[in-house]
């Protein structure tokens, strides 16, 4: 049978859409988290669960599986907002981990916090609603706040079985309806093992049973939120429970493979604890002056994990020690590694007149003793958490982490980069040769320290998601990758891989391929003297906008009146039931006049004439936004209510109407906004300096096209082979495209003839993330797979063709066909500066290639043959 989140893509491929989130959610978030799109997705198909009939259930349990850093607590409080606007007010936070607590209070409630998660003000229907933390639901509950009430699931079974005054006790659900929130879900499910249970194992199954399933169970539109990074679907026990409750699943190994983790490396090393440990700082301190030199405030952390306490300990007073006394010497291993990351940062030190001499003074500061910290009993845990979950602050000098365990589960930090193992021991099942316990926990660790640090040097980068995988050269790509240093044990090695793969932390199959231009090419005059013409992002500033959108205009607006009405009958009266008779009439908003429109507009910051020009910009006056037909004077609204009223309106209904459709209006505006846009302009590039050699970082997968990371001459695939080195027309000596990708070579191979028929000089290009464009509506990223080159000589003229190649697959032709609105519109949108008197620039786009589908073939060989 499928899962819930199944049976929401089957109703998405019958046609239904998602619902869009609404600004009750998405303003009422932190700013400084920009909501990515699985969790836009996240939020939909939750909305979509609420008015489904055939999904809803009732008490309502959900699942969701959230990878660890793809911000499971954002979504927590996305739904509490929305979930308080349809009447929640009391929400039951729980874990297993005192610690998990104390950190997620702070990100809910605590302002100052840099993880705080609401805006400084949660406006929801213009009314500003507070987050409490309480005791108990009854006598301590503000029923305009949202109040939650945070505990561990053992301190919760503990309170309401053993109940004490002011404590939250089992009679505070009885008569109301609540949210239960379940964070790092895997505890809860004890009761799907098989065998016999540990004592911890037993406590936690007797708590879920007896306490959370006595207040899930206690009320019928009552909410049980599961959120896990760690669900085993495999196991037929979790698959059963969960089968109908798994609402969204995404897991560590898509959240990696979009690109939004570090991407991880195993640096193994046959040297000493020490070596490995100076290893690490020493890459630690490449990054620190990689994100210095861009002008980025970020500090790298190294975490160091001991087997045991006492080695922690040990090892952290050698550390320091030896740090502190730190000499060339103890660099002559370092200077002869063949590594290439170690190789990297020497040759980057040199290149930045940073000399051993200064790198040893350098980290003698760095990882001085006041700058290492140990978090390995239970007093340190407790004295030091501030300081561990803070480590991304400005003032947190801390950059050395000393811990055996005590870091394992509900710590988020970002700037982790460098783990080193201490220890040389394995777990594996000998038989089996499957990773042991420590193995899979070092792996979730791995799991952990990967969520990625977010920065950006320009305005057209996305923050949150890497940016170098295919330009593995970059200087910059070491601060999109945590290291994990262990001793030299290939057989360990091997079963780490295999933990990691299985939590999806890393692809079996990985490679690095070495993609050149030829050598050929790079004497010809398009690269020593050509040009690419690209466009830039820049901030939309809506100059073309002189009216409301056709979203806003043609919406059709209603407002219900209360009657005012009641009737009583009697308890088994079986008459026919009583139609209380109700009328509606369509009013324009401007008549209700200028006077009550204006009060309406007062009542939020939104309508103030500083804020509507930055929607409106050429918008006269407030005068005119209230009478024009471009803008309110255009507006009309259905009042249904009884007739009398709907005919005659009082003030105070007109001012309650029109201050429900501004809410509305309001809305519209935000949603349907522009933010960035892509400029008409296309500047020109240097060839040479756009399209250079790189090495690229090839992973395939079950979802990966076969054909990808496989060169386009050694092609098992007869249709698709072809001796790209022999072929003057393609500047790189090969492709490691997909199939399809493969295939618009083999057409352009096909056409080449025609083409030299009337062009001088012919180039096909591949796009390795060489550069950008940015569609027109929007500013969305968009990376062409191909451009080919075209010059054409009239009279004492060359013309120089770009023209824009995208092969998709049928698949992505509806997803990504803003790309090919984009394409498209470029023949008549695009302009160049023709700054040369014998040289014209045109840019080009063409449809999408498929050779698959004979009407999409048929539409780009068309457009091509018409075209060029």
């Amino acid at each position: 049978m499928p899962t819930l989140a199944e049976k929401i893509e089957n109703s998405l491929d019958l046609g239904f859409e998602l619902p869009a989130v609404p600004l009750h959610i998405t303003k009422n978030l932190s700013p400084l988290f920009e909501l990515r799109p699985y969790q836009n997705e996240a939020f939909s198909r939750f909305l979509f669960y609420l008015d489904n009939k055939k999904l809803r259930q009732n008490p309502a349990q959900l699942l969701f599986h959230m990878a660890t850093g793809s911000g499971k607590t954002l979504i927590m409080a996305g739904l509490i907002l929305h979930l308080y606007t349809l009447g929640y007010r009391d929400f039951l936070f729980f874990v297993n981990n005192t610690n998990i607590i104390k950190k997620t209070k702070d990100n809910f409630l605590n302002p100052l916090s840099i993880k705080y998660l609401f805006p400084e003000k949660v406006d929801i229907d213009n009314t500003n609603i507070k987050i409490k933390t309480v005791d108990n639901f009854q006598c301590s509950t503000d029923r305009n706040a949202i109040n939650i009430l945070f505990s561990t699931i053992q301190g919760l079974h503990v309170r309401l079985n053993a109940p004490r005054e002011n404590s939250v006790t089992y009679d505070d659900f009885a008569d109301r309806k609540a949210v239960l929130i379940s964070d790092e879900a895997h505890h809860i499910n004890v009761d799907t093992k098989s065998g016999k249970l540990n004592v911890e194992e037993e406590t936690e199954k007797i708590s879920w049973e007896t306490t959370v399933g006595r207040i899930f169970h206690s009320n019928s539109e009552n909410f049980l939120l599961e959120f896990t990074a760690t669900i085993d679907m495999t196991n037929s026990l979790i698959e059963e429970k969960y089968r109908d409750k798994l609402i969204f699943d995404y897991p560590l190994r898509k959240f990696r493979r979009e690109k939004y983790s570090k991407e991880v490396n195993v640096f193994q090393s046959d040297t000493t604890p020490f070596q490995r440990a100076l290893q690490a700082v020493v890459l630690s301190q490449y990054r620190y002056k990689v994100f210095e030199k861009h002008r980025l405030n970020i500090k790298p952390v190294v975490l160091f994990k001991s087997a045991r306490i006492k080695e922690s300990r040990d090892f952290r007073s050698e550390f320091t020690a030896r740090i502190k006394n730190l000499k060339k010497s103890d660099f002559n291993f370092i200077l002869k590694s063949k590594e290439r990351q170690i190789k990297d940062s020497l040759a980057w030190f040199e290149s930045n007149n940073i000399s051993l001499d200064n790198l040893i003074a350098e980290l003698k500061s760095g990882f001085s003793e006041e700058k290492c910290i140990e978090i390995n009993s239970k007093e340190e845990s407790e004295e030091n958490q501030l300081a561990i979950n803070t480590l991304e602050m400005p003032d947190n000098q801390y950059r050395a982490i000393f811990a055996v365990d005590k870091l394992n589960e509900g710590w988020d930090v970002l700037n982790l980069f460098d783990i080193v193992r201490l220890y040389d021991s394995r777990d594996a099942d000998r038989n089996t040769g499957r990773p042991g316990r420590t193995t899979i926990a070092e792996a979730q660790l791995i799991g952990r320290g990967a969520r990625y640090c977010p920065f950006k040097t320009g305005n057209e980068e996305e923050k949150f998601r890497r940016k170098y995988d295919d330009d593995p050269a970059n200087p910059l790509r070491i601060c999109e990758e945590l290291y994990y240093h262990a001793a030299y044990n290939p057989r360990y090695i091997s079963e780490l891989h295999n933990a990691l793969h299985e939590i999806g932390m890393k692809d079996k199959n990985t490679k690095e391929i070495q993609l050149s231009l030829k050598l050929d090419f790079k004497e010809t005059d398009l690269y020593k003297e050509g040009y690419i013409f690209t466009n830039k992002k820049k901030k939309y500033d809506h100059s073309d906008i002189f009216a409301f959108s056709n979203e806003i205009t043609g919406k059709r607006y209603k407002y219900v009146l209360n009657t005012g009405m009641s009737d009583t009958s009697r308890a088994f009266d079986l008459s026919v039931e009583k139609n209380m008779a109700r009328s509606s009439k369509e009013w324009d908003i401007i008549d209700f006049g200028e006077n009550i429109i204006r009060k309406a507009m007062s009542e939020t910051d939104f309508y103030s004439y500083k804020n509507l020009l930055e929607y409106f910009p050429n918008l006269p006056s407030i005068s005119d936004f209230i009478t024009s037909s471009s803008y309110l004077g255009g507006i009309k609204v259905d009042v249904s209510g009884a007739k009398s009223d709907v005919n005659t309106l009082s003030c105070l209904q007109k001012l309650q109407i029109t201050s429900d459709v501004l809410g509305q209006i309001e809305n519209g505006i935000k949603e349907h906004d522009i933010e960035y846009s892509g400029s008409e302009d296309f500047d020109p590039h240097d060839f040479k300096s756009v399209f250079k050699d790189k090495k690229l970082n090839i992973t395939n997968s079950d979802n990966t096209d076969k054909e990808y990371g496989v060169s386009q001459k050694e092609t098992l695939n007869n249709e698709l082979r072809i001796d790209l080195g022999m072929k003057d027309w393609y500047a790189f000596i090969d492709n490691f495209g997909t199939s399809e990708e493969k295939r618009l070579v083999k057409y352009i191979d096909k056409v080449y003839e025609k083409l030299k028929t009337k062009y001088k000089d012919i180039y096909l290009v591949r796009n390795e993330g060489h550069f950008k464009l940015y569609s027109f509506e929007g500013g969305f990223t968009f990376e062409p797979d191909f451009v080919l080159f075209l010059i054409e000589k009239k009279d004492d003229i060359s013309v120089y063709y770009q023209v824009f190649l995208e092969p998709k697959g049928e698949h992505l032709f509806e997803h990504d066909k803003w790309k090919e609105d984009f394409l498209l519109q470029l023949r008549s949108k695009h302009k160049i500066r023709q700054l040369w008197q014998s040289k014209h620039y045109v840019v080009w786009g063409m449809p999408f290639f498929n050779d698959n589908n004979p009407q999409k073939y048929e539409r780009f060989d068309s457009a091509f043959a018409r075209a060029l």
